[in-house]
C-alpha cells in the first residue's frame, strides 16, 4: 500500500505567483527589522502594471508603484511581478531585483533615498 509523497497541508510544487510573492515578502521582512513601520503598509503583486496612462509611459514599463494612505486606508507598495520577471534569470537575480524594487517603492513613500532605506542598496 502506497501512501501520500507529503503530508496534506505541504505543497508539493509552488506556483511562480506564490514563489514570487514570497520574494517579496522575504524583502519586506528584511526591511520591517529596520523599519517597523512597514507593518503599517500593505504590500501587494499584481501581474502588470496597468494601461491607463496614469500609472506609466510608453518609455519604460514600471517593476512596481506606491499608493499613498487615504480615506482609512494604509499606503500600498505594489511590485508587479511579469515586468521583474522578465528582466531577470533565475531566482538569485529575481531576488535581488525584488528586494531593489520593494526598497525604491518603501523610499518613495517614506521619503527617504533608497540607501536610507537599506544601506545595502546598489551593491549588487
Amino acid at each position: 500500500m502506497r501512501g501520500p509523497i507529503a503530508p496534506p497541508q505541504v505543497p508539493l510544487a509552488a506556483s511562480r505567483a506564490d514563489v514570487f510573492a514570497d520574494l517579496v515578502q522575504d524583502s519586506v521582512e528584511r526591511l520591517e527589522r529596520r523599519w517597523p513601520q512597514l507593518a503599517d503598509i500593505d504590500f501587494l503583486v499584481l501581474e502588470v502594471p496597468r494601461l491607463d496612462g496614469r500609472t506609466w509611459n510608453d518609455e519604460a514599463v514600471p517593476l512596481g508603484g506606491t499608493i499613498p494612505a487615504r480615506e482609512g486606508r494604509p499606503a500600498r507598495v505594489v511590485i508587479y511581478r511579469r515586468p521583474v520577471e522578465i528582466r531577470t534569470k533565475g531566482r538569485d537575480e529575481r531576488a535581488a531585483l525584488v528586494h531593489e524594487v520593494v526598497v525604491e517603492q518603501v523610499a518613495e513613500l517614506l521619503g527617504l533615498t533608497p540607501e536610507t532605506v537599506d544601506p545595502r542598496y546598489g551593491e549588487d
